[in-house]
């Protein structure tokens, strides 16, 4: 199902952040190394360092020709891949940026950041349109549901809220984890809302009602990643065990894990951040250990 392809060198300091980018065949990662890294899928390696940045890089996306990263200071920077040029930077935040969102149809953005706010951003003129105190603490994770109606932030007070995508408003309070909730993911077919957290644990949450349906045990230490497969019903967590475990977004079952322990290529310290490529060919993963993995798909559901 997924076999390691090349271990990629090339960051000095720990990488937090991973991104696809507006090329199939381009990802970018950032993180300690105050630099963010284009690499090659093609080639599988190191192309350049795109853009260079004050402070440590914690959060990154791209819609198009957008890229969106958030950094420790606070700062936002919104990046165009296509004329290869700062767009704007801005203050978004007096402490770290640890996600940030697009959100094309409303012209949007969200930051979510260890001050417990999420700030809602113009992509028109950037302007600040919202801030809202989700948490007394940080909020570690964005999610946007499938039909564009909800939105769910992970929290480090242990729970998840669930805002309304249209007006802002908050309509749910889930309190299961006993510890921060350190990652949130919708499926694809808008089922389930599915969360991780440092009591590695992964909830499955009903979409319809937000009710509680399954639990598992899922890693030893802190789930940091949740990445479901573009077209196919799997999904991969990571976590600070340094394991990567892929899953059946069916089923639930667990097909396969990707860890030096258990004798395959793998992270030897925490695994930060988890993606796959555009067209499903490949997991990508980072994390403390400086490297990036690629791992390959193949189709054998028993490989």
């Amino acid at each position: 199902m997924l076999q390691h392809l090349r271990s990629l060198s090339g960051h000095q300091n720990p990488i937090y952040a991973l991104s696809n980018s507006n090329r199939n065949e381009i990802f970018l990662t950032g993180g300690n190394d105050k630099g963010i890294v284009e690499w090659s899928l093609d080639k599988l390696n190191f192309e350049k360092v795109l853009i260079p940045v004050k402070s440590s890089v914690y959060s990154m996306s791209s819609d198009g020709n957008l890229l969106l990263y958030g950094q420790r200071s606070g700062e936002v920077q919104l990046y165009d891949l296509q004329k290869n040029e700062i767009i704007i930077s801005i203050q978004a935040h007096e402490k770290p940026v640890f996600d940030i969102v697009p959100i094309p149809e409303k012209n949007e953005f969200l930051t979510a950041s260890e001050d417990g706010t999420v700030k809602v951003w113009s992509l028109t003129d950037f302007t600040l349109l919202y801030s809202i105190q989700v948490s007394a603490q940080t909020v570690r994770s964005i999610a946007i549901s499938p039909d564009r109606r909800h939105l769910a932030f992970g929290c480090k007070d242990h729970a998840i809220r669930i805002y309304d995508l249209h007006d802002y408003s908050l309509l749910h309070i889930l309190q299961k984890h006993d510890r921060p909730v350190t990652a949130v993911q919708y499926s694809p077919d808008g089922k389930y809302l599915v969360s991780g957290g440092r009591d590695a644990q992964l909830h499955f949450w009903s979409r319809a009602d937000y009710e509680l349906k399954h639990s598992i045990p899922a890693h030893l230490y802190s789930i940091y990643a949740i990445a479901f497969h573009p077209t196919l019903p799997y999904f991969a967590t990571a976590s600070q065990d340094k394991s990567i475990k892929l899953w059946g977004s069916d089923d639930l079952k667990l097909y396969k894990i990707l860890s030096i322990e258990k004798g395959t290529h793998g992270h030897t310290h925490s695994i930060n951040k988890l993606i796959w490529s555009t067209d499903g060919r490949y997991l990508l993963s980072t994390g403390d250990d400086k490297l990036v993995i690629v791992w390959e798909w193949t189709p054998k559901r028993n490989a």
